[in-house]
């Protein structure tokens, strides 16, 4: 079932030429986040969870934001394996997605879906298109949802955290540009590679 998840991701790269990982064989006992920021065509992030054994994913092309009045179109990608989550490097030019990506942000999430009392699997809150959830990230923390548009043939989800009590106005993609696992910028990594 994993393998089939994963088709189109396959389809779309040559793995004799970039380095992205091709399968999924990290496990972990929580579920995970990750957001890449990703210089492609276009700077996008990718927020992808893991769901099933694989990585859900969207393209958020404002990237996240702290501050639960601002709400970020996402578009649904193709599932990645689970070993992307710490993916950071170079996609040659002239494959899919060429660029240069780095792990913006990781942690672990837990799921906030609950029906009478019992938690929603997330495949099916994803399915749904209503799905809610607690980041414990490094630089994102705290509950957020993922909502679809709704819009009749369209794919477009909005990505936003869930009101709080105070609210936080910080830009964090400007004050905190850097990965969480190289400590190195987009624009460094380049100049290494």
């Amino acid at each position: 079932m994993m393998e089939d998840k994963l088709t189109k991701y396959r389809e779309k790269r040559d793995f004799n030429v970039t380095p992205e990982p091709y399968t999924s064989k990290k496990t972990s006992k929580k579920p995970r986040f990750v957001v890449q920021k990703h210089k492609a065509r276009n700077l996008h992030y990718d927020f992808r969870l893991e769901v099933d054994g694989v990585l859900k994913s969207w393209a958020v092309p404002k990237g996240p934001s702290v501050d639960y009045t601002q709400k970020r179109l996402a578009i649904p990608t193709e599932d990645h394996p689970v070993d992307y989550i710490d993916f950071e490097g170079i996609i040659p030019e002239g494959n899919y997605g060429a660029g240069t990506v780095i792990v913006w942000d990781t942690g672990t999430y837990r799921n906030l879906k609950e029906k009478e009392g019992q938690e929603v699997p997330m495949e099916k809150t994803i399915e749904d298109g209503h799905v809610e959830f607690y980041l414990e990230g490094e630089k994102l923390k705290g509950a957020y949802a993922l909502i679809h548009t709704g819009r009749e043939g369209r794919k477009f989800w909005l990505f936003f955290k869930m009101k709080e009590l105070n609210r936080d106005t910080r830009d964090i993609l400007t004050e905190r540009p850097e990965s969480v696992l190289s400590g190195k910028t987009v624009e460094e990594l380049e100049k290494e590679m």
